[in-house]
């Protein structure tokens, strides 16, 4: 059970004893879990007569459409005065599924710069202090999880309906690589239960995720497969490497790249997986590894990145041959652990 701080707590619960202008932040590109833990929230919410937006800073997987009250979600990007509206005018932000501001990138100055009492909600390492208060957990599998036991602990588990259901086990799904990262405990599972009981159908939730790829991200995965994935069995490793012209060539969209990494740890006696991706003027880096091993490390020494023990991300100004010599010219420093790990 991660116990929010009461005191806390019983502060926010006073806050939306009134109808208020509420907006609910995820980071730059959400995923599964940020979006899930994000309209979970506001689903929950607008029972509460509460004035509700989320404010995205980009876009978000087609995938994921599929959750209630995404077409409600306000793309900074694309529709910056409504956001600038949103956030300038709101009494409450919650900000979910990030430890520091730097992770709404080009909505950073905007989220700081709103006089509206800002909450944030977590599990992410070392979060910075920009909120007026920090629930942070970093053990947990994710930050659905712990949007569940803030309602819950809020006295309101009964308004965990269907909708704010299937956000948050749809979030917990995910970010839990389906329920099978060390992240995910005996707990866990039984916040699960509680959310199939309010109406959260597994298998259909299941099939809205991961059977929903559109036909060009489909033949991109097996073009990556069989085209981009290099395997290092001598450090048991194996990466894929993209470029911005292949990105175009099979028509990207946003979310599409998302999950290619994993594949690598799909092989037999690898331990650490990475996709570089060319990005503009950026090299985007996903880390994903088995057992002990460490991508967050990897990821937050050299390459500018952070994240879980297990998942992580990083980024390198460097181009992508450069990078991915980076990549190879360390593993050699970490080939003892790798060949320690189960």
């Amino acid at each position: 059970m991660y116990l929010f701080n009461a005191a806390q707590l019983k502060e926010i619960v006073a806050l939306l004893t009134k109808a208020k202008k509420i907006c609910i932040v995820p980071h730059h590109k959400p995923d599964g879990d940020a979006l899930g833990a994000s309209l979970a929230l506001y689903q929950f919410l607008v029972q509460l007569n509460h004035s509700v937006k989320v404010v995205s800073p980009s876009d978000f997987p087609d995938f994921l459409r599929w959750m209630p009250g995404s077409s409600n979600v306000i793309d900074f990007l694309n529709t910056q005065k409504a956001a600038d509206d949103a956030l300038n005018n709101a009494e409450l932000i919650f900000c979910l599924d990030f430890n520091e501001p730097a992770r709404t990138e080009k909505m950073r100055d905007l989220l700081l710069q709103s006089p509206a009492k800002k909450i944030l909600i977590d599990h992410h390492l070392a979060p910075q202090p920009f909120c007026d208060f920090t629930f942070s957990f970093p053990e947990a599998c994710a930050t659905s999880e712990l949007v569940y036991h803030f309602i819950c602990q809020a006295g309101f588990k009964h308004l965990i309906n269907t909708q704010v259901a299937e956000c948050l086990y749809a979030g917990i799904m995910t970010d839990s690589g389906s329920f099978r990262f060390p992240s995910m405990k005996a707990e866990t599972h039984r916040v699960i239960a509680d959310l199939m009981e309010a109406g959260a159908l597994n298998y259909r939730i299941h099939e809205n995720v991961y059977d929903n790829f559109s036909l060009d991200r489909t033949r991109f995965l097996g073009y990556c497969l069989s085209n981009k994935l290099m395997v290092l069995p001598e450090f048991r490793a194996a990466y894929f490497h993209v470029t911005k012209e292949e990105l175009v060539r099979f028509h990207h969209q946003s979310g599409d790249t998302e999950g290619i990494v994993n594949y690598g740890l799909a092989i037999k006696g690898i331990v650490l997986s990475a996709f570089f991706c060319e990005k503009d003027d950026i090299i985007k880096i996903s880390f994903r590894s088995k057992d002990l091993f460490s991508v967050k490390d990897l990821a937050a020494r050299h390459f500018n990145g952070g994240g879980h023990m297990n998942a992580a991300g990083g980024r390198s100004t460097l181009s992508l041959s450069e990078t991915v010599k980076q990549f190879e010219k360390l593993l050699p420093l970490y080939k003892d652990e790798l060949l320690r790990c189960p």
